[in-house]
């Protein structure tokens, strides 16, 4: 068994690093499991332990998709939480321009669902979680850093790839190990 997920890479740029040490930064005396920036990525379907028997089709499926689809781009934008304010668990930076990114997920999802392999969620909605919230000391204060971020442009990604990923959780932080990346269509 293999703990599997498909994402796309991000590999952050100057603004976007600024934003995310700036968010760290204020935020430092809460409890908040940071994401390393080295990790960032957009998931597309994440699979939980899977036998790797099951990897080829897998990674048929992702050969199909994208075969159908093309290069594209979209913006990093914003910052938002998941969660309530009273409750705030997750930390994002939102899309923008992401519609192709939806209907490439999307077909991802429903031609694994075909192939036996479960939704985990009912929409896709794409988002990079930076941080996963175990306590808040001031939560004005990071409402206050999430409202300074709300509509900010962070960078501009291009996808030219999905990559299956196997993640190994560690103490001292998972481990991604990418096992298959397939390109798209130029």
């Amino acid at each position: 068994m293999k703990r599997l997920f498909i994402a796309i890479k991000i590999e952050p740029e100057q603004q976007l690093l600024k934003v995310y040490n700036d968010i760290k930064f204020h935020c430092r005396w809460s409890k908040i499991k940071w994401v390393d920036d080295t990790h960032f990525h957009i998931t597309l379907k994440f699979f939980g332990e899977t036998p790797e028997i099951n990897i080829p089709l897998i990674e048929q499926v992702m050969e199909k998709i994208t075969n159908e689809n093309t290069v594209f781009d979209f913006n990093l934008k914003g910052v938002g939480i998941f969660g309530s304010h009273y409750r705030p668990r997750v930390i994002w930076l939102g899309l923008q321009h992401d519609e192709k990114l939806k209907i490439l997920g999307e077909q991802l999802i429903k031609n694994l669902e075909k192939e036996g392999f479960l939704s985990d969620r009912q929409n896709f909605i794409p988002h990079l979680t930076v941080g996963r919230i175990k306590y808040i000391q001031d939560k004005k204060r990071l409402q206050n850093i999430v409202d300074k971020y709300r509509d900010t442009f962070l960078q501009k990604v291009n996808v030219t790839k999905i990559i299956l990923y196997e993640s190994k959780l560690r103490k001292e932080g998972p481990q991604y190990i990418p096992l298959k990346v397939v390109y798209l269509n130029r």
